[in-house]
């Protein structure tokens, strides 16, 4: 029975009609259905958050494409101008959810910092999750010297009317929101996306 209320609210029509009393239940749930209703579609966004590092990020056009949707996954590239290196991952654990970091060159090769995130450490709310990195990604951090990412905590939300993602640490703030109300046209593939097909 269970099985079959979970795929009848996942093909709800309409995602937000619940996600208040949703979130009281099973928050986590509400999200990734709140996300998947909005699968296939892309949609432009704009940085406004004001960090000196992300100067030059600042007039770029911005498109966010849920790409692809499976039962347990979805993969979202985040296009900055003709930057198609970008693609979020958030799937779902036997813990709560995990947001990943695909990275990529032009060629389709792995960038030497890529699949780092982390997982959710609370319930969160049917429209925000937050993701404190994890250990493997600290290591990574690390490893190539971003010793400043170490305590990185990232955050998702999607709303009614928009879809935002979130970097914070000290002294550091990164947030682009996209306009879901209005689709645009799907961008080009991610780069990489042929070597995972």
């Amino acid at each position: 029975m269970a099985i079959t209320a979970t795929i009848f609210t996942s093909c709800s029509s309409e995602p937000y009609k619940d996600a208040e009393s949703a979130s009281v239940d099973d928050p986590q749930q509400q999200f990734m259905q709140n996300l998947r209703a909005l699968c296939g579609n892309a949609y432009a966004g704009q940085m406004v958050s004001k960090d000196a590092a992300d100067a030059d990020m600042a007039e770029a056009a911005m498109v966010m494409h849920v790409r692809e949707c499976s039962e347990d996954a979805l993969r979202i590239p985040f296009h900055v101008g003709d930057d198609r290196s970008r693609t979020w991952v958030i799937s779902e654990t036997e813990n709560g959810l995990r947001l990943k970091h695909d990275h990529r060159h032009e060629d389709g090769s792995k960038d030497a910092v890529t699949w780092y995130g982390g997982d959710t450490a609370s319930q969160g709310t049917a429209t925000r999750q937050k993701f404190p990195v994890d250990t493997e990604s600290i290591a990574l951090f690390k490893k190539q010297g971003l010793d400043q990412s170490v305590t990185n905590v990232w955050a998702v939300e999607v709303t009614d009317k928009l879809f935002a993602y979130e970097l914070s640490r000290e002294n550091r703030n990164f947030r682009v929101e996209f306009d879901i109300t209005d689709p645009v046209t799907a961008p080009p593939p991610p780069w990489g996306s042929e070597a995972e097909e």
